[in-house]
């Protein structure tokens, strides 16, 4: 479990091919001796597991579920990542609770800078939408955000200074494809409501 509060932006290299899916290496600023082997690191919002250390890198696989359902098919090695440990107990929540489960790739629509802010409107995968509200939260990249406003298939966020300057995100551009996780508890409620429906009398 995660919080969305990017710890570091890391670096990829070494990316090969490894059976259906992909073997790289991610160069980070993290403490990397603290770390242990199975541990789970969040990279742009995708739960991978830590299989090897050097130095200041650690080594990570993604299986072919993985690049189904998120972007890390399209890494090439130089890429900067999003990256955050496993959220401890007694850490404060500071963004919001993130499993690293990828729900789907959302692509930007547009963006644009009003002074120091960055408005980003995202479109998202057909049935991602409805689980999306205004102050509600998303995860993009691994990036927990407040949604400002919804239309159709789309909505907006608004990146501010200490996130452009801590994130990768002032290089999105339009077409740009991201990692998206939904709210939990959203998908949640719709379970229990399916629950409750299918149990009602008719």
């Amino acid at each position: 479990m995660f919080t969305g509060l990017v710890e570091d932006v890391g670096s990829v290299r070494d990316l090969i091919a490894y059976g259906n899916g992909i073997r790289f290496w991610v160069d980070t600023a993290l403490s990397v001796s603290d770390m242990k082997l199975g541990e789970s690191i969040a990279c742009d919002g995708v739960c991978l597991t830590a299989e090897e250390f050097e130095g200041q890198s650690f080594r990570v696989t993604a299986g072919i579920e993985t690049l189904n359902c998120t972007n890390l098919g399209t890494l090439k090695s130089g890429q900067r990542l999003h990256l955050e440990r496993a959220l401890l107990a007694d850490t404060r929540m500071g963004g919001h609770l993130v499993a690293g489960h990828v729900d789907g790739v959302a692509v930007v629509r547009s963006t644009e800078q009003i002074e120091e802010s960055l408005i980003v409107w995202f479109d998202v995968p057909d049935g991602l939408e409805k689980y999306i509200a205004v102050k509600g939260s998303v995860c993009v990249d691994g990036v927990s955000l407040t949604v400002n406003e919804v239309e159709g298939q789309g909505f907006r966020v608004n990146l501010i200074p200490h996130t452009l300057e801590h994130t990768h995100m002032g290089q999105y551009c339009e077409g740009h494809s991201v990692n998206l996780e939904v709210d939990l508890v959203a998908r949640y409620v719709e379970r229990l409501l399916q629950g409750r429906l299918a149990n009602e009398p008719k």
